[in-house]
């Protein structure tokens, strides 16, 4: 007797397929959970309700019965939907600014940080541009002004 797969807390029977055996759950579940949803965008097909995650479900479903591998499904779902579904898309060189440009602007920040601080800690304070007779001399004419200001 065919039995219902229960997928994130909901009961799930794909029409015309039912999965048969634990093994062939657990790898649906897998599958669904490494899936991305394309309406939802932020939901695995295993956490979707849309219409279009029931429809990939049902794809996964009757893939896993035809006794296709994991690997052959995913390469089927980003051929007709491009890498966006999956949740970890792989390594190459048309997404590698995805995975190293985040590293490289945190570099180029810090640098960046490092030098605006050590350009900024360089400058003298206003005391130490004006020449030492120049602060005597403005330090008299303050304490003339002060004498003068106090009746003295």
């Amino acid at each position: 007797m065919d039995t219902p797969v229960r997928v994130a807390d909901q009961e799930f029977s794909p029409p015309g397929t039912l999965v048969r055996t634990p093994e062939m759950e657990a790898r649906f579940k897998e599958l669904a959970t490494e899936l991305r949803c394309l309406v939802c965008q932020n939901q695995s097909l295993a956490d979707s309700q849309a219409g279009l995650a029931e429809d990939l479900k049902a794809k996964v479903y009757q893939q896993i019965a035809a006794g296709k591998s994991d690997a052959d499904i995913k390469s089927y779902m980003v051929e007709r939907y491009g890498e966006f579904i999956l949740y970890k898309p792989a390594y190459s060189a048309g997404n590698i600014a995805l995975w190293v440009g985040p590293f490289v602007i945190l570099v180029i920040a810090v640098i960046a940080a490092r030098v605006w601080l050590k350009t900024n800690s360089a400058k003298p304070s206003p005391a130490e541009l004006i020449s030492q007779s120049g602060q005597d001399k403005a330090r008299d004419e303050l304490e003339q002004l002060y004498r003068k200001s106090s009746g003295g």
